[in-house]
Order: structure tokens, then sequence, then C-alpha cells
């Protein structure tokens, strides 16, 4: 792992006026032995506070020669409470203390030394003078360093005066190790003794040899009363090496650091980030928590809230940190690096092993900053919310979010009980993107954000990019992956083989939760496929299936944009849902919502304490119809956040198209505004620039990315080119919107009012049903009766319908088979394709009781229903009723203007110019020997379809044999043909 530097501006913790050396003074790099010295132990006495006298001590030179070394066993030594204090204003004077050579044998460690550290924590007092007893030497390290808590006499060094405050360092015990056999050289040098305050280590249980140190004299030692417990070991001899050469031998898993003569400093967190840690309004915590290189070894600090210790373990090396107070912890080691560690946190109760959560590096990259900050990452989906992984080969949770106004976003949820005090994340640059590595945060764990705005206050926000949710009215974000495993590759191999608008496209719109209410995801695929099927359709369109707090919004108003809604199940269960439609070869559609959001103070409204997802303008904002908000789609990461989006249902979830929602409302400026109420775009014009350019991008990406997919918009006015590609411009000077597909809905407006009308005064309004074709090519355009015309007092498609019960489901009939034949695609809202009489209602979906046989009416409902069945049944096997949808060359005009008698007839033809006739009779009349103009290069006309027909629980006036044309010119043709035409009803001919 790279250490990570220093936070900027912190300095490590001490008390007021204390002043810290940067270097070691000439006295200290003169006078240091490279072995501890062992002092007597001495009870500490109150001195004067001007000046302090150190006690005078010689070291002896000792030549040791060259002796073999025998094994030793060091008994259990336990570190007593030592309190280091600070020298008190005025001068001290110490003695100089003259260490000579001395030639020694390094002694070699079985094992490596555990230690024990505690934070050193210097405050000034009275001085007193002690002597203190030094601990055992690490055996393996190339010099033994000096002891923390013994020190050797200096030069009289003037000290500032220094507040009063008495800090202890904690009471420190060792761990168990057994110390390896080795016979390393090693070179005996001059060792400045270090004026430091450092954390207590001592060894326990190791067999090493010692080596032979002069006495040094006990200086000045400012502690409370202190009594280190002296292990016996026997001496070894040690012999010369030769000078520079390092000892060898194994140190374990941490390298303890080599007496150079730096000083110690505290390994505490600093006043200002403690604050700013407690407050969660840090952006960097990685730079003050974890392990990180510092003057006399490496300083570990941790953050644990409600915990009553916190040990740092590296191998076989295990230190307590020092109890800070508020959840800190910190020590210094003296290691060389940062070691692979783990901590070893104590609650009430439990004693936890984890990974530190700020030793790792960022889980994003510098490519996907970049992406994000310019707008264009495809795949952001991979990149923010939170992804079980494995980072540095530690298995946990990264979590990712855009939060650029925050002042500070922790992490909470299941896993830290719903607090985040220790869970900061981090800011990574400029790019408003936090994050944070969880080591041992897996999948199931619900979590959140906690935001803290820019005025200081908290807010708590659902994952905008969650991919999983609980299920609503709860709110908090799931950590999910998928473990799916599609079985649909035969269908995506195909279903790019024609565009959409050239191929069979009749749709049924489902409302998921209702279709039949109680059933999940797993349990609609049991019936669903198998129903559709059956009725012909080719695709189903899917209302909003993203999660949404409400569920009589229908699922419009969505806060989950990467998550299907869990009312249903798992975003897996959902995914096994389109694989099985598509495996029963059914196209599966969906509703997607980009042109708003609601709200709710736990989702996108002012999400990190400022406009963010929504315009700043409060006008462009606040969406005039619905009271939620609109989306800034002029800003980079917005925009971002819902082109991936597509991306993300089209290539996660192998959905086939998207129909976009509100287009209309996207679009202009001034929709559903009064003027004053809305500001013009820089040409001065009502375009939304910004929708116009995020609709071109999205219809882009998602054409390139995902092959055989198809747009469709719903945009019920007459923008130019909604359909055009987006490099083609038109006459308004705009690209195209790049949709495949449009919702023509002024044909269903027009063409249901028509129909609603009593047979009598329909001649008044013919040009309802023949105005569509004025503009029938100006775009690819869908036929839609969606859930929108049978709701809010609208009635269902039967109900619409003037007359009595018969004339009602006769004016369904022919009005299904007027519209299958009609230039464009199909779709159908359920229910209507059994004629259910009520109004369609989210709480209990379709009546299908209704196809109940026990029901007396039962028979007139599945009538209309095998209808259905049979339109889509006889349109997929004929391609002039599809293929040319978008061609002018696919339409003739038979009769257009017969609006006495309430008849249409129209030829439909496929690219070889075979054709299919089609005659609607809207009038409840019975017509004999109704003449037509036809081609006269047909022999023979059959009925492939007539909705008046028994079975479909009409009169059954039929036309039952061939029906040849005459000579005579009719209708401008050469030929006609003499037809009965069944009342209120549609017949489809086709060649015989």
């Amino acid at each position: 792992m790279t250490p990570r530097p220093e936070s900027s501006g912190s300095r490590p913790k001490g008390t007021a006026g204390e002043k810290i050396p940067e270097q070691p003074t000439a006295a200290q790099q003169k006078s240091a032995t490279k072995k501890t010295a062992v002092p007597k132990q001495a009870a500490a006495k109150k001195a004067a506070p001007a000046k302090a006298t150190a006690k005078k001590a010689a070291a002896a030179k000792t030549t040791v020669g060259k002796t073999v070394a025998k094994k030793a066993a060091t008994k259990k030594a336990a570190a007593e409470k030592t309190a280091v204090e600070q020298p008190a204003a005025g001068t001290a004077t110490a003695k100089k203390t003259a260490a000579k050579k001395s030639a020694v044998k390094k002694s070699a460690a079985k094992k490596a030394t555990t230690v024990k550290a505690t934070a050193a924590k210097t405050t000034a007092v009275k001085p007193a003078a002690s002597k203190s007893t030094a601990a055992e030497t690490v055996a393996g390290k190339a010099a033994a360093a000096k002891s923390p808590a013994a020190k050797t006499t200096a030069k009289k060094a003037p000290a500032k005066k220094a507040g009063t405050a008495e800090r202890a360092a904690a009471t420190t015990t060792a761990a168990e190790a057994v110390a390896k056999k080795a016979t390393p050289e090693a070179t005996a040098k001059k060792a400045a003794a270090k004026k430091t305050a450092t954390a207590t280590s001592t060894v326990a249980k190791s067999p090493a040899k010692k080596t032979t140190a002069g006495k040094a004299s006990a200086g000045e030692a400012v502690a409370k009363k202190s009594a280190v417990k002296k292990a016996p070991a026997r001496k070894a001899p040690a012999r010369k090496a030769p000078a520079g050469q390092a000892p060898a031998g194994d140190a374990g898993s941490a390298q303890v650091v080599p007496p150079e003569m730096e000083v110690a400093v505290s390994p505490a967190v600093d006043a200002v980030d403690r604050e700013r840690l407690l407050a969660g309004t840090h952006h960097a915590p990685h730079s003050v928590l974890g392990a990180h290189p510092v003057p006399g070894g490496i300083a570990f600090r941790a953050f644990r809230p409600y915990a009553l210790s916190v040990a740092v373990v590296s191998g076989e090396l295990r230190a307590e940190l020092h109890n800070d107070g508020e959840g800190f912890f910190s020590g210094l080691l003296p290691l060389r690096e940062v070691p692979a560690y783990r901590l070893v946190v104590e609650y009430e109760g439990t004693v936890l092993e984890t990974e530190d959560a700020y030793r790792f590096l960022p889980t994003l990259g510098d490519l996907d900053l970049h992406l994000i900050g310019e707008g264009r990452h495809e795949e952001l989906w991979t990149a923010l919310g939170a992804h079980p992984t494995t980072h540095e080969g530690v298995t946990g949770t990264r979590f990712a979010v855009w939060a650029p106004n925050a002042r500070g976003v922790r992490v909470t949820g299941t896993f830290n009980f719903w607090d985040g005090t220790g869970h900061v994340m981090r800011s990574l640059g400029s790019s408003g993107v936090w994050e944070l590595f969880l080591p041992d945060v897996g999948e199931g764990e619900l979590y959140k954000f906690e935001i803290t705005r820019p005025d200081g206050s908290k807010t708590q926000r659902a994952d905008p990019l969650a991919r999983r949710t609980e299920v609503p009215p709860a709110t908090s974000s799931v950590i999910t992956s998928s473990e799916y495993e599609w079985g649909d590759a035969e269908w995506l191999a195909r279903r790019a083989e024609a565009p959409a608008h050239e191929a069979p496209f009749s749709v049924y719109e489902i409302h998921l939760p209702s279709w039949r209410p109680g059933l999940t995801y797993r349990q609609l695929a049991e019936q669903l496929p198998g129903y559709v099927k059956n009725l012909g359709f080719t695709h189903v369109e899917l209302m909003p299936v993203a999660e949404h707090p409400f569920g009589g919004s229908w699922g419009y108003q969505v806060t989950g944009f990467y998550a299907p809604t869990a009312r249903l199940g798992t975003p897996d269960d959902f995914r096994y849902l389109v694989d099985s439609l598509h495996q029963a070869g059914i196209g599966v559609l969906m509703d997607w919502v980009p042109a708003h959001f609601p709200r709710d103070d736990w989702a996108l409204a002012e999400f990190d304490g400022r406009p963010l997802y929504e315009h700043e303008d409060p006008l462009r904002a606040a969406h005039p119809d619905w009271g939620t908000l609109e989306f800034d789609f002029g800003r980079n990461e917005v925009r971002n956040f819902l082109v991936a989006n597509a991306v993300y249902w089209c290539e996660e979830f192998h959905i086939d198209g998207l129909r976009v929602d509100a287009v209309a409302s996207m679009l202009y400026l001034d929709y559903s505004r009064e003027p004053g109420q809305w500001t013009p775009n820089e040409h001065g014009g009502r375009e939304n620039l910004d929708a116009v350019a995020f609709l071109q991008e999205m219809n882009a990406t998602v054409y390139r990315r995902v092959p055989g997919v198809v747009t469709i918009a719903e945009e019920s006015t007459a923008w130019d080119g909604v359909t055009r590609a987006t490099h083609h411009k038109g006459p308004s000077g705009f690209g195209g919107l790049g949709f495949g597909l449009k919702w023509n809905m002024g044909w269903m407006h027009d063409s249901l009012q028509y129909m609603s009308h009593e047979p009598v005064h329909r001649k008044y309004h013919h040009g309802e049903m023949t105005f569509s074709m004025v503009y029938a090519y100006s775009e690819n355009y869908v036929l839609p009766i969606s859930h929108d015309e049978v709701v809010h007092g609208k009635r269902s498609l039967v109900s619409k319908m003037p007359g009595d019960w018969w004339q009602q489901r006769a004016g369904v009939r022919s009005y299904l088979g007027f519209m299958w034949a009609h230039p464009g695609k199909q779709l159908l809202f359920m229910g209507q394709e059994f004629a259910q009489g009520a109004e369609w209602s989210e709480a209990h979906g379709p009546d299908w009781w209704l196809l109940d046989p026990g029901y007396g009416a039962e028979p007139d409902h599945r009538g209309v229903r095998d209808l259905v069945r049979d339109l889509n049944t006889v349109y997929r096997a004929t391609p002039a009723l599809w293929r040319l949808d978008t061609d002018p060359a696919g339409f003739e005009w038979i009769v257009g203007d017969a609006a006495d008698d309430n008849v249409l007839a129209f030829l439909r033809l496929d690219p070889e110019g075979v054709p299919v006739l089609a005659v609607s009779n809207f009038a409840p009349v019975t017509r004999q020997d109704y003449r037509l103009g036809v081609p006269d290069d047909v022999p023979a006309w059959h009925e492939a379809l007539n909705t008046d027909a028994a079975r479909y629980g009409g009169s059954d006036v039929i036309n039952p044999d061939p029906v040849k044309p005459e000579p005579q010119s009719w209708h401008g043709r050469p030929a006609s043909i003499r037809l009965t035409l069944p009342p209120l009803a549609t017949v489809w001919l086709r060649p015989a």
C-alpha cells in the first residue's frame, strides 16, 4: 500500500507554547550509545522550577571479544503506567556523557518482537528528576533503539514555557513473541540520544542474546511513578562487524526503525481535523486516519466511535493504540514503513477484527472522474453507487456519490447502526465525487448518504444510483450485485435484423403491479409471457418499473432511477421476467421518465443542499402540472446521469426499447407556463435547447451502444423531426431528436373523438378519421390506446362507444380493425383487449372475472379478446400491414370521402405491391352490394378478417366466397367489386 502524506496544515498535537525540534542537537548526536542503557529505578522527586541538575554518568569503555551465544529465555514483562512530562520553564542543566565505542555482536531474534504502543502526549509540568529503567533491546534489528522510557543526558537547552496540564501515556502491555536464531554482524555506531515522548513498548517472552552495553546515567526524566520489570537474560559477547554493514535477521512483518536521530511527534489527530471529523465536514479523512510515516516511525490513527479499545495487528505484531477520547485512537510505532495491518476493535460485549477503511487507495481512477466531469461516462452506474467488490485483495463495498456542494458526506446504514460518524467519505478533487471503501460490508445491507449541506445542516439521502431499494414506503438503498445468468442470447442476436418501423410491432401495455395484483416478478414470469404470446402481441410495454414512492403515480414520479421497484422482487427477479418474455419471443419496452422527479426530501431534490439535479432557476425547475422538479439538462453531470440511465436499462436488463415520457414538457420553455413565467432561450425562442441536446445525445448513445433497441417519444406537439436522425437538420434548423418511433397522439385523440359520436352525427366529423393521413409519414408513428385514455373519468374503450351493449362491443371491434390496418404500429392497454367496462384502477387492475365462464356475459368479452388475437395473427403474417408503415408507397385511398355512409376504404401494400383492402363501416346498418373501386390486376378477393363474425360476438354478416372484380371503373379505379358491409364492422380482404 502506498502511504499517504499528512493532511495539509495539520500539526501533531502538543501543548501550548511547546517547541518541537526538527533535528537533534550536536550534543545529542555525539553522546548516544547504540545499546539501551538500563538505569536503576528511582522515585521521581520534586525539583526546583528554575533548574534541575541531572546525575553525571559515564559509560565505561568496554571491549567485548567474540564468544558463542547461548539461548536465553526472557520472562514476560509487564509495562506499568508511565507518564512522560515536559520540562518546566527555565534552564535545565544536563551534563555531557561520553559514550565510548564498543563492538558488539547483534543478537538474533526467533520471532518478531511484539510491541505495544501508546500515543505520546507531552505536557509541561514542574520538572522532577527520576531514574527510569530501560526495556530490553529488540532482537533482530539493525541497532538497539533507545528505550522510550529512558533518557540520556544532553547539553543545556533553554526550554520555553508550556502549559501545566498533565498528559499521561496509556498503560501498555506486551504480546508474546519468540525470536529466531541468527548470527548477524553489527557495526557499533555512535547514536544520539533523542529527547522524545513516544509510546511505551516492552518485549514480552522473547528469548534473545543480550548484548553488552555500558550503563548510561539517567538524565532528566519527568515522570510519574513508574516501574518497568526487567526480564532476565544471559549476556552474549559481541564481535565487531565491518563499518556500514547492516545486521541480517528476520524482522517479521514489521521492521523497527533504526535509531537515527529524528524527533518523534505526537501521532494524535490534531484539534482542527478532530473537530471536522466529528462534524462530518472533512474532505480528506484518509490523509489523517489510517497509517502514515512521521518522524519517529509510523503513526496509526483510528476513528471508532463507541469503541473501548483499538489495537493494530500486523503479522505477529500487536500494538494497543491510545484512547484519545471521543472515538479517536492513536499510536506511534517505531517502524520503517507502513505494514499491511488490521484493526482489533473492542466494543462493549464484543471484539471485532477488521480492515482499516482508511488504508485504501481510491476505488475510482482519474479516467472515471474525467468522464464524470465531462458528462461522458456512459457506464456511470459502474462508477457511482454502492458496489460489492474486492479492492487491494480485501472484500467489501465501495461507495461513491456526486455531491459537489456538500461540506462533507458520510455513509450510514445497517452495518454501522445508522450512525455514520465513523465512516467519513473523501472528496476526490474538483469532481464533486465522494468515495469510501468499507471492508467487510456486503450485499443486502441498507444504506444512505448523510450529507452536510453548505449551511451546516444535515440530511440523509437515498443513493441516486442505487440499483436496489427497500420496499416503499421505506426509502433506504440496498447494496446489491447481480448473479443472474441470461438465457436470451438467441433473441438478442435476431432483434437487430430489422428496424422497428419496418417490422411487425404490436404492443400490449401493462402496469405490472396491477396486471395480476399480488404477483411477484417471478410469478408474473410464469403467467405473462404465455398470455401475451397467446394474444399474438410482438411486445409488451411496461409502465415505469423504476422505483417510485407513491403507487398512485403509476411509476411516473421516480426516485430510484437505477432500481426496479422492490414491490415485486429483486433486480435479478426482474431480469428473470424479461428473460422469460424474450424466450417466449416477446420484446420488452419500458416507460422511462427523464422529464422530472418528485420533491421528496430523501431523494434528488436539493440533493446536497442546493439545486443539483434540478435547474437553479426556480421558474425553470418547477413543473407547473405535476408539482415536481424538472432536470437541469444543461448540466454535464445531470445529462450524464440520465443518458447513462437509458443505457443501463438496455444493457443491464436487456430492455428492447424505451418509451420516453412527457417529451413535450421537456422541449418547450413555456410548457404550461403563462407569459412572465418563463425566459426565452439565447435566440429569443421558446425551445429548450438543453433538452434538445440531451435527447439527441441520449438517442445517439443508446442506438450506438445497444443494437436492435428502439426509443419511442410520447410527444404531443408538431415538433419537427422527432424521429429524424440527429445529424439531419429540418426546416426549423434543428437536427432530428433521433427517436425511432413517436406516439401519434393526434390520431388517438381524433379517432376516439369520432367514435364517441352517435353514428348519425359521425358524418359531420368524418375528417377526424381521415386527417391523420395528412401527416402520417412526417414521423414514424405508433397508434396508442394507452392507460391515459381509460382513467380519470375518460371511461374505458368500450364505454366510450355510443349505443347499447351490442353496439358498444361492435364499435370497439370495428375500431380495433381500423387501427390495426392504419399505417403505424399499435399499442393497446391491458383490459381493453376483452372490453372491460370499468376504468382501470391501479388498486385492483383488470376485471379478470369478466372472463370467468360462470359469468353470463363472458362470451361477449371473450369474443373481443379472440378478435385481438386474430388481428395480431393476420397482421404479423401480412407484410403489407407493417413493412411500409413509414413509406407513402404503402398506402392508397379507395374512398375517404364517404362521410354520409360512414365508410372508409384503403389499400395497404408491401414492397412487392401485394395489397390488402381494408373497409370500415361505422354505421349501425348493413350495406348490401356496396361498390368499391379496386386494382384490375387482382383476379379475386378473399375475406381475411371480419370483425362482425359470430365468434367475436358479431351478427355474422360476412362475405364467405371470393369476390371477383367487375370491369366497371369506380373511385378512379379500372375495376370494382361489390361487398356486403356488416354494421359497425371492419373487413380485411386480400388477393385470393
